[in-house]
């Protein structure tokens, strides 16, 4: 049976030529860590999340730090609390990704994100938003669910898909108290 476009693109994904990505990846390293780019990378995976080549919709390049996080070094007194270098954030790259996407351009809103690659160093993301206030995106029938008040800020409260997995709500289970939250449950999921 004859495959399509995208499922030649998913599996040009899955097993990536190596020097095509450090080329990519030299670039990327040498620029913001924040960047709008013009054309998804992944056209497969960001039309599988939402993305249509419409205005307002924008897709945002994010890098990130590997190697877990880190809290500062205390300066004075000798308490053991302060002594941890290793944060335990309990958030995937992924969402924190998301939230410096969102914070950076405050006007947009998160709609989903996916991988694209990674090297000793640095995560890299693409994070795909939309601009709620444009016509364009309030007339279309399969995203103007964005556009409700309901809907602002969805990375930083944790509504995204990679935000709902860390959570632990992609399943559920006698066992598995996490609604309505990791708090009502008094913390104890994460």
């Amino acid at each position: 049976m004859a495959k399509g476009m995208y499922h030649y693109m998913r599996e040009a994904w899955r097993n990536p030529i190596r020097e095509d990505v450090q080329e990519r990846m030299i670039q990327w390293r040498a620029g913001n860590s924040i960047i709008k780019v013009d054309k998804p990378l992944r056209i497969d995976k960001a039309r599988v999340l939402g993305y249509k080549a419409k205005k307002g919709f924008v897709v945002v390049r994010v890098r990130l730090g590997r190697g877990g996080r880190q809290r500062p070094r205390h300066k004075h007194g000798r308490k053991s609390r302060k002594q941890h270098v290793r944060k335990i954030l309990k958030m995937n790259y992924k969402w924190v990704a998301e939230q410096r996407a969102e914070k950076k351009f405050a006007n947009l809103e998160v709609l989903n994100s996916y991988y694209i690659g990674k090297d000793g160093k640095y995560y890299f993301f693409e994070v795909l938003m939309v601009d709620p206030y444009r016509p364009e995106i309030q007339n279309d029938d399969t995203i103007n669910w964005i556009c409700r008040p309901e809907n602002k800020n969805r990375a930083a409260r944790g509504l995204t898909s990679s935000a709902r997995k860390s959570r632990g709500l992609r399943r559920k289970g006698p066992g598995l108290k996490v609604r309505p939250s990791q708090r009502a449950w008094g913390r104890k999921g994460k």
